[in-house]
Formats: C-alpha cells, sequence, structure tokens
C-alpha cells in the first residue's frame, strides 16, 4: 500500500487546522511531524504541545519524525501527545538498538532514518527492531530544497536488504518529492511518501487528491 504523509513543516502555520483538515478529508493517511531542536539539525520547528493540540483535529496517523539528538528522552512525552509513529535518526542515537527497543516498547510504531549521505549498511543489524525505514532525500533541517539523486540508489538498496532478510518493511522517503518525480522513489521501492510544499504550496485538498490518484494508477501497473 502506498501512503502519502503530508509534511506540516510545509503547512501555514497560521492555520494548522484548516491545513490538516483539508489532507485528511482528501484522504491523505499520515500526518509528517518534523520536530527538530537545532542541534541534531540548523532549525527549531515544533514540539510536544503543538502536536498535543493538532491531536484532536484529526483520527490520522501522527508520523513523528525526531530530529534532535537522543531522541529517547521524549518517546513517553510523544506518546502522551498523541504520536502513532516515532521515527528517529540513526546518527542521533548513541545506542540506536536499546533506542529502537524503547520506542517499541512504549507501545509506538518504531522508524528509523538515514541522512543522505549515511550509508544503509549502518541499519542493517536493527532493521528486524523497525516497521519503517525513512531515507532522507535532501540533508535534513530545511523545507524546499531539491531532491538528491543518488538517494534513489539508497532506496532501491534498503528495499533490497530488506528482501534478502524476509522484512515486510514500509520505506519512507522525505526531501524534494514532487509529483513529476514521486514515480520515481516508487519504482525504487518507496511506499510511504512525505512531502512538503508540494502538497501545501497551493490547495492542499487538491494537491492530495493529485497524488492519491497517482499513487493508485501505479499499484494498478
Amino acid at each position: 500500500m502506498i501512503i502519502l504523509s503530508p509534511s506540516l513543516l510545509a503547512a501555514d502555520f497560521k492555520h494548522l487546522e484548516q491545513e490538516i483538515r483539508a489532507v485528511d478529508q482528501a484522504g491523505a493517511q499520515y500526518i509528517h511531524l518534523d520536530v527538530m531542536d537545532g542541534d541534531f539539525v540548523p532549525n527549531i520547528s515544533f514540539g510536544m504541545p503543538v502536536i498535543q493540540s493538532l491531536r484532536s483535529c484529526t483520527g490520522r496517523v501522527f508520523d513523528v519524525h525526531m530530529m534532535v539528538r537522543e531522541p529517547i528522552r521524549y518517546i513517553s512525552d510523544m506518546k502522551q501527545c498523541g504520536a502513532d509513529i516515532f521515527t528517529v535518526h540513526a546518527e542521533a542515537c548513541a545506542h540506536l538498538d536499546y533506542t529502537l527497543r524503547e520506542i517499541r516498547r512504549a507501545g509506538l510504531k518504531v522508524g528509523v532514518a538515514l541522512n543522505p549521505s549515511t550509508p544503509a549498511v549502518m541499519i542493517r543489524e536493527v532493521l528486524g527492531l523497525a516497521d519503517m525505514v525513512l531515507i532522507m532525500t535532501v540533508n535534513p533541517g530545511f523545507g524546499g530544497q531539491e531532491m538528491i539523486g543518488y538517494t534513489l540508489d539508497k532506496v532501491r538498496e534498503v528495499r533490497r536488504i530488506c528482501d534478502q532478510k524476509g522484512l515486510s518493511m514500509d520505506i519512507q522517503v522525505d526531501g524534494g518529492v514532487t509529483l513529476q518525480n514521486v514515480t520515481r522513489f516508487l519504482e525504487a521501492g518507496a511506499n510511504v511518501i512525505v512531502t512538503g510544499s508540494a502538497v501545501f504550496g497551493g490547495d492542499a485538498a487538491a494537491n492530495t487528491a493529485r497524488f492519491l490518484k497517482l499513487f493508485e494508477e501505479f499499484e494498478k501497473k
């Protein structure tokens, strides 16, 4: 199943509730929430109070992407705020194995993310602890970047490793995804698509519908 996860980082912060309702009603399955600490990545975004306040706006899956150092500190708080998926960066965890196990113990779905230049082999040994791998297709921390071409090869590599291990794994891509290039990611093996500007940079409901129509057509091939 191909899943659309619109990134609120690109939404109009003055009207977050309306933006969420627009993509929800148009059929987006997930809502992607980028939590940034100004340390692991250069920017600061939003944290628990904002996520908790938005939880009542939708019943869709809250796909929380922790771009912070040692995210293990926030597992319990994020669960209380309504997170469903808790994705951490391999580069940000001193003890990645332990962190992933703690996420699972908290009852959340487990995601593990890699920056564009981080090799896929870094997470090979912990894939069995995760539900989803997030391949960053831009350098994290800023919106509006163009996707980095070599990340397509990493998507293929992660999918190949998962198949070799017999793992049914969601592979998410995030960064520079548009209606014009999303098919390349799908063909490479991604099935959870994060996109910000391509959804919220105009009519969010209409843009969501365009992505979902493309996904439906792709799955019929």
